[in-house]
């Protein structure tokens, strides 16, 4: 244990440090299991986990679902979400606000990345508000706000990491993802609407109506409809998750090609964009491999559920310590790092609850609760001070804001977070009543 402790001060020493999150991991994950064992064990552990990753055929839905993002992006199905939403929603004070959270829920159906989600509609949505006489902080609060839906509505690239580390079914965490992403959409509308009641001057009473063209609504039933296939595709077990994406990707890039958005650059761009991202992810994933191996030889799990369970405590009280960690760590870490370095240790104590029967009596449940909980608190941990990704890739795309004011618009919508984890945690019906 004392070995672990020294391992986790290391790694967030060297995270201070600006040291990035893959290499940290790595770092100290071979040094720390090199001083349990040795150092051919370390050195062997580093390279199967960096094999075993980069072979993996589960982990090619990573690069396929966030290809078939990039190639959403290039087709203007964003544009098309929010023009509908605007159409829709125009004529209520805050309406664009609005529109542009109902837009980042559509476009979160067939992205899966938040901080793509969020770049893409701040330069959708941002102009317009602008226009209408919408102030900076509402409009980009509502932007970074509505991108945090990119990590839980399906298909999720969070969600599925979660599946590979617990193994859990990814088709039912994606299933399970729904009604939350849909109440988080809910709320965030809930949030603006009192917002702009409390204060009406962030806000015009009505905005000018967007005319609603055929492409646009040709581009809803795209998103509608390459959605409808991947659910009911992976629910109805007539393909697997990978199977879905590679189809998925197939379909956004017919898509982009018949919406005349398609070049060979925007190809080129969004195929480099995916490489990056996902050469990024699996390194933190083969970092956080090696960090978990060392986590665990040391000891850290069974420690900690044998702490838990000499304390005697209600499961629910554990759950919400287990959240009180995820927003400590949600402000210093970044949300993927979070999601790898902490699941390996806290999903066997989960599993291990007794949540007195009900839904939560079957082991695979408690799992896809808790994963829908994780990703909720991540989601949170994306728009909190000091780190806020969604609000840094805001601030990438709209230089003339100053943080301050981001974070003040955020301030509503955190709060409509907090209060829809707490209803998730009370009620876990309503992130397994579709399963």
């Amino acid at each position: 244990m004392l070995e672990a402790l020294i391992g986790f001060v290391a790694l967030f020493a060297l995270v201070l440090l600006r040291v990035p999150i893959a290499i940290a991991m790595i770092i100290v994950g071979t040094a720390g299991f090199a001083a349990l064992r040795n150092w051919n064990a370390a050195l062997n552990l580093l390279g199967n986990a960096a094999f075993e990753t980069g072979l993996s055929f589960t982990l090619s839905v990573i690069p396929l679902f966030i290809l078939m993002g990039n190639l959403l992006t290039i087709s203007g199905v964003s544009q098309s979400l929010f023009s509908t939403a605007h159409h829709m929603l125009h004529r209520m004070r805050g309406g664009l606000a609005m529109a542009a959270i109902v837009a980042c829920g559509g476009f979160s159906a067939v992205c899966g990345s938040s901080l793509a989600t969020a770049a893409t509609m701040s330069k959708v949505a941002m102009p317009s508000m602008r226009k209408a006489g919408y102030a900076d902080s509402l409009a980009t609060g509502s932007i970074a706000a509505g991108g945090t839906l990119g990590i839980l509505i399906p298909p999720s690239v969070i969600l599925i990491i979660y599946g590979l580390l617990t193994e859990a079914d990814i088709g039912k965490l994606f299933i399970a993802g729904i009604i939350p992403g849909l109440l988080g959409v809910l709320f965030y509308l809930g949030a603006i609407y009192v917002t702009v009641l409390l204060k009406p001057e962030l806000a015009p009473t009505a905005s000018e109506d967007m005319k609603l063209e055929k492409r646009d609504v040709w581009g809803v039933l795209a998103v509608v409809g390459l959605f409808a296939v991947i659910m009911i595709g992976i629910y109805g077990g007539f393909f697997t998750p990978t199977e879905a994406a590679g189809i998925g990707a197939a379909a956004a890039f017919v898509i982009a090609l018949v919406s005349g958005g398609l070049t060979f650059e925007k190809l080129y761009t969004a195929a480099l964009n995916c490489a990056r991202t996902t050469a990024m992810i699996f390194a933190i994933i083969i970092g956080a491999e090696v960090f978990s191996n060392f986590i665990s030889y040391a000891g850290v799990p069974d420690a900690l559920l044998t702490f838990v369970q000499s304390l005697d405590v209600n499961a629910y009280v554990v759950i919400l310590v287990l959240v009180l960690i995820y927003v400590v760590l949600g402000a210093v870490l970044e949300s993927l790092s979070m999601i790898l370095l902490t699941v390996p240790v806290f999903f066997p104590l989960v599993s291990s609850l007794d949540f007195g029967g009900g839904l939560l009596a079957d082991p695979e449940m408690v799992l896809i609760w808790f994963g829908i909980i994780v990703v909720v608190v991540t989601e949170i941990s994306l728009i909190s001070p000091p780190i806020g990704l969604n609000v840094f890739v805001l601030r990438s795309v709209l230089t003339d804001v100053p943080l301050r004011t981001m974070f003040a618009g955020i301030l509503p919508f955190w709060l409509a977070d907090i209060l829809r984890l707490a209803l998730l945690i009370a009620v876990p019906l309503l992130s397994l009543a579709l399963i």
